[in-house]
């Protein structure tokens, strides 16, 4: 080949590739800036609105650039405080219109409008904010630029803003008022850049009109920050509000106890009466810094109950709001739950909570990096972890995270550092450095590389510190549609050890590969996309090189026009059990090499469905028995006042051959009650027979406006096996609390 040649070739390539890169690339647009004075009632009257050109929509879903068929005017405006967005949405039947539920941030298949707002342009995290019919609010933070769907949304981070709704017979109508100093921005001499998308969703059809123009490539394409459309507003500066927010809290708790001769159990009653509070404020027009004393966490809803049908720990999401701003700044994850900062390590023990002293974080840009500092403290306590008090020393927990866009918008590297010290001198520090690379089209590497220095293994005087630490290099093709494809490896050494963090297993090596095509059906079909896949995860021992675990799971999966889904895989397994351990301590698996299958079947309904049950079935063998398990998944939107929700799952366990056999029942109802936009109750009730336990978790929230709530909350554990092989026989009640508690904040 003639270098001429050569050249035309390497050309022609780099040619392609940047075509490739720059696909979507568009042009930014100017703003418009309001020309005149809004009334927030939802009456989309004022001329102000009437001087704006609505922004042109397509059809993303359920036909890529289908027909517009329901009329949709969707503005977008600002001014020197607050991003304005209208929406005039009109409907040709009425009965169409879905508006479930007045519950704040619950989507419960309704109607939607929504915009997505990337304040800094940084093509990884936005903001999401959205309503329904009712003006019921709802607010997201999006990280990591939309990946894994969900995963890589908060659902519980929370802002304040404002919404109006009207309905008639035409449609309905919204307004939004989103003010600046809520989102964080990066301003030049009053200029600023930031990306918008916006939308509207109705149930019924799955129909989503969106702007700018998004294919559906990707999960949550609607979302995805790098595929927004830049947006220009001038002659904006900071403002730097100061939110206080103290709080009150009074209560009374009874807990079950053993008597010192240990005969039987006592319930003493123990009062309690609190006061703490959070500050925050803008160091800067982009760097948002907030405190908190005393922090508390009493109206948080109670963890989902879990049955763990392994030998390994289970993973707990986060919940708290103080650890949910700007979170996926923090985020550092390995494959599947191992993190290197889990927030839940902190103010928690055995899922008891620990007093939490004071803290602070720090997040935000500085020049082009993203910047993210945590540091809480803890005090003192005791919590009771099986049944014993166990002592818990003060401990300091710190973060610090940065991350900086390189090569082109979807790109970065980022570096992170933990600590944990507790008063009686243990200390465990962890760094991490990660990247992730987009090498061309959708197509990313990422590397990571983390290792940790923990007192309990330097002072065993062990000499390879390389053992102590974590690593994971994947390659895979980020999108939706056609081919696509990763690879990847995850190993963790043996000394490896985050203590602000979450691992299940240790001193391992992960190879792992998935290989997925979907494609979208002719117009004229009611199926929406095919989609088959096949994925497959190994763990193998460090120690001797022999396979622990090994997963591969192969399915196809239909999707309906109106979103309903129907999935069918096959499941096989391989598990090396060298230690013998219980299931929910109802039967034991003993020592021994298993390769064992199940065959896996999933039917979720249409979201415009006012009582929407899903459904999944899994049967083969486990282990050297059987296992037939049964998922129901039902939500019942009675009326826009009420809604039902519950979850049963049941595992029956057969182990013919040894005669041991376990029906695991697992139970959760949720009742959202909800009087208008302010004022909701919310029963969870769970039942776990491994554990034996029941609870009931009753919130009542008035929401008198952003900050200023009042919360009445109520828990109650139950015993529901009273008799006891040993001891004497359990209160039907585990312990009982009932607490008030109030927060206003202050706007300076």
């Amino acid at each position: 080949m003639n270098h001429l040649l050569q050249f035309k070739l390497t050309l022609f390539t780099l040619i392609l590739l940047l075509t490739t890169l720059q696909l979507f690339a568009r042009e930014p647009i100017k703003l418009p800036r309001l020309s005149g004075p809004i009334t927030l009632d939802g009456v989309i009257d004022e001329a102000a609105w009437e001087a704006i050109e609505p922004l042109p929509l397509i059809m993303s879903q359920p036909t890529y650039k289908g027909e517009v068929v329901e009329p949709t005017e969707i503005r977008v405006a600002y001014d020197n405080d607050y991003i304005y967005l209208s929406g005039k949405l009109y409907v040709r039947d009425p009965g169409d219109i879905r508006a479930n539920s007045y519950y704040r941030d619950r989507w419960s298949g309704d109607d939607t409008f929504a915009i997505i707002i990337d304040s800094f342009n940084d093509k990884q995290n936005a903001k999401w904010f959205f309503t329904n019919p009712l003006g019921t609010r709802v607010d997201m933070a999006v990280s990591d630029d939309a990946e894994g769907g969900f995963k890589g949304i908060n659902s519980d981070w929370n802002s304040h803003w404002d919404v109006v709704t009207t309905q008639t017979d035409e449609g309905w109508f919204a307004e939004f008022r989103i003010p600046l100093s809520t989102l964080g921005f990066q301003d030049e001499n009053g200029t600023v850049k930031m990306g918008l998308i916006v939308y509207r969703y109705m149930a019924v059809t799955n129909g989503r009109y969106i702007y700018p123009d998004i294919p559906p490539n990707w999960d949550l394409s609607f979302v995805k920050p790098s595929m927004a459309q830049e947006v220009i507003l001038e002659g904006v500066y900071s403002k730097r509000p100061v939110y206080i927010t103290p709080y009150g809290l009074a209560g009374i708790s009874q807990a079950a106890e053993l008597n010192e001769d240990g005969t039987a159990y006592n319930s003493p009653s123990e009062t309690v009466a609190e006061i703490g509070g959070d500050i925050r404020f803008n160091v800067t027009n982009n760097l948002t810094f907030d405190g908190t004393i005393n922090t508390d966490f009493a109206q948080v809803e109670a963890d989902d109950q879990q049955v763990n049908l392994t030998r390994f720990s289970l993973f707990f999401p986060e919940k708290r709001q103080f650890f949910q701003e700007r979170a996926g700044i923090f985020e550092f994850n390995f494959s599947g739950a191992s993190r290197l900062f889990h927030s839940r390590r902190i103010g928690l023990v055995e899922g008891q909570p620990v007093r939490i002293i004071a803290g602070a974080r720090l997040v935000g840009r500085i020049n082009s990096w993203d910047v993210g500092i945590l540091n809480m403290q803890t005090a003192n306590d005791e919590v009771i972890v099986d049944d014993l008090n166990t002592a818990v020393p003060a401990e300091n927990f710190g973060v610090a995270r940065v991350r900086k866009s390189v090569f082109n918008p979807t790109s970065f590297i980022a570096g992170m550092f933990t600590s944990r010290v507790d008063k009686n001198g243990h200390y465990n520090l962890v760094y991490g450095l990660d990247g992730n690379i987009n090498v061309f089209g959708d197509d990313y590497m990422v590397v990571k590389w983390a290792q940790s220095f923990d007192k309990t293994v330097i002072d065993s005087s062990r000499s390879n510190q390389f053992n102590a630490g974590r690593a994971f290099f994947s390659w895979e093709r980020r999108r939706q549609i056609g081919f696509t494809y990763s690879a990847g490896i995850s190993w963790a050494g043996r000394d490896y050890i985050p203590g602000v963090g979450f691992e299940n297993r240790e001193d391992f090596t992960q190879p792992g590969h998935s290989l997925n095509y979907q494609w979208f059906a002719k117009p004229g079909s009611w199926i929406r996309k095919h989609w088959v896949g096949n994925f497959s995860s190994t763990f193998i021992r460090n120690a001797d090189n022999s396979t622990e675990s090994s997963f591969i799971r192969t399915f196809y999966q239909i999707e309906g026009k109106t979103a309903e889904k129907f999935t069918l895989g096959l499941n096989n397994f391989y598990e090396d059990v060298r230690e013998a351990f219980s299931i929910e301590d109802k039967v034991d698996i003993p020592v021994g090499q298993y390769w064992f299958y199940e065959i896996d079947i999933n039917i979720q309904p249409p979201d415009g469905w006012l009582f929407r049950p899903q459904v999944e079935v899994e049967v083969g063998p486990f282990f050297d028995g059987a296992k037939y398990a049964f998922e129901a998944d039902a939500t019942w939107n009675i009326s826009r006042f009420f809604e039902l929700r519950g979850e049963y799952e049941v595992n029956f366990l057969r182990f013919s051959e040894r005669d041991q056999n376990a029906d695991l029942h697992l139970a959760r109802i949720r009742i959202q009650a909800a009087l208008n936009t302010h004022a909701s109750l919310r029963a969870f009730f769970q039942y776990n027979s491994g554990g034996e336990l029941a609870s009931m978790n009753l919130r009542f929230r008035y929401n008198f406006r952003e900050g200023n709530d009042l919360w009445i909350v109520y828990n109650e554990g139950f015993n529901t096996n009273l008799d006891q092989l040993t001891g004497p026989r359990l209160p039907r009640s585990d312990g009982r609390s009932l607490t008030l508690k109030y927060t206003y904040t202050f706007i300076k």
